[in-house]
């Protein structure tokens, strides 16, 4: 895939943002048109495409009762600013990740990844079955707003390095473009880091501005060209183990849907989540050989040393979240907490004791 055909749209910038003045979605007959931003480039592997599935599969599920228009990543507002284009009426909904909204609730980590906590699997187990989506509600009735678990991308990659690293030491001043509460994470190790959107990070590997970066995956790296500037693909992310993609829609406006639509919107999103899982599941592996065996990437696991210290690091934030002064954030780390407790003994003493297990015994 050429990397500049879907980033074009992600470099509009700010320049886009004025467009946030088109009209009120239209209402004729028995249509409802809606307007989805999103934080991804244009036909983004895995995650832009995902957006365009989902708007297509409500649109289709409803017969074209609720159509569902896609502005990617600059094309009606810059990327981070999606989630405020839903809050002001310029859209109705956003594709996103809740963990790029941390600045307006600590709580929005929880609810894609957090370091060392849940993979992908759990945290859909958690949102859908114990309690996590009613305290999500309440996070985002604070602003308006509904959100739904849209995707994921399973375990990520840990980050694109210029040089291996050998130990601690090694990451003192590093310029690392990561996320999040792992974010937070790296910085206690050292690290200096920053957050902009995925259309802008080769550019500033490229020019030095970052010695790292991570986004998502060998998938969408690959398309991304990191392999170009960085040589160095660590796997796999402590600091991401499984993201989940959100949905989030006005709530007024989509309460005042008919129950049948509300409904398709929901499932719609059930639906997108194991596609978009299935789709990270194929495509990495293959994208993985390519970076490899193509383009000379050297495959490696973050030192010992390295884990960890992040693990000891990311024990330190959940604690200090867990007795935040903010009840609502304090109450969302209890409940992912207690989830975790009690899903990792399934995860861990089930499924991985069988992976081991057929990593030992069995080649097909």
């Amino acid at each position: 895939m050429d990397r500049r055909s879907f980033l074009k749209s992600a470099t509009l910038g700010a320049g886009a943002a004025g467009a946030t003045t088109l009209a009120a979605p239209a209402l004729a007959a028995d249509t409802i048109n809606w307007r989805m931003v999103t934080t991804w480039p244009k036909n983004f592997p895995g995650l832009g495409v995902g957006a365009q599935r989902l708007a297509d599969r409500i649109t289709r599920m409803s017969d074209g009762r609720l159509t569902i228009q896609v502005y990617s990543a600059g094309e009606l507002v810059p990327a981070l600013q999606s989630l405020d284009a839903v809050i002001d009426g310029s859209a109705e909904m956003c594709h996103s990740a809740s963990y790029y909204w941390q600045n307006k609730s600590q709580a929005l980590n929880f609810f894609t990844g957090v370091p060392f906590g849940m993979t992908h699997r759990e945290i859909s187990t958690w949102v859908n079955n114990l309690g996590g989506q009613a305290i999500w509600d309440e996070v985002y009735d604070q602003f308006g707003l509904q959100g739904f678990i849209s995707g994921n991308t399973a375990n990520q990659a840990g980050g694109w390095f210029r040089e291996e690293l050998t130990g601690l030491d090694s990451l003192k001043g590093l310029r690392f473009r990561t996320p999040g509460l792992g974010g937070k994470v790296w910085e206690k190790l050292g690290v200096t880091v920053t957050n902009i959107a995925g259309g802008e990070i080769f550019q500033a590997l490229q020019s030095g501005a970052l010695d790292a970066a991570e986004f998502v995956s060998p998938y969408n790296d690959l398309a991304l060209g990191f392999y170009q500037v960085a040589k160095n693909l660590y796997i796999s992310s402590f600091n991401e183990p499984g993201m989940a993609t959100e949905l989030v829609v006005d709530k007024a406006k989509f309460a005042a849907l008919p129950a049948d639509l509300q409904e398709i919107v929901k499932t719609a999103c059930q639906a997108e989540s194991d596609q978009m899982g299935n789709d990270f599941f194929a495509n990495d592996p293959r994208a993985l050989q390519t970076l490899v065996n193509d383009h000379g990437v050297q495959v490696r696991e973050f030192p010992e040393e390295i884990k960890k210290a992040a693990a000891e690091a990311a024990l330190e934030i959940h604690e200090e979240i867990l007795n935040s002064s903010d009840p609502l954030t304090k109450k969302t780390a209890e409940s992912f907490r207690d989830a975790l407790r009690l899903v990792r003994t399934r995860t861990e003493g089930n499924e991985g004791s069988y992976i081991q297990t057929r990593k030992q015994y069995f080649q097909l």
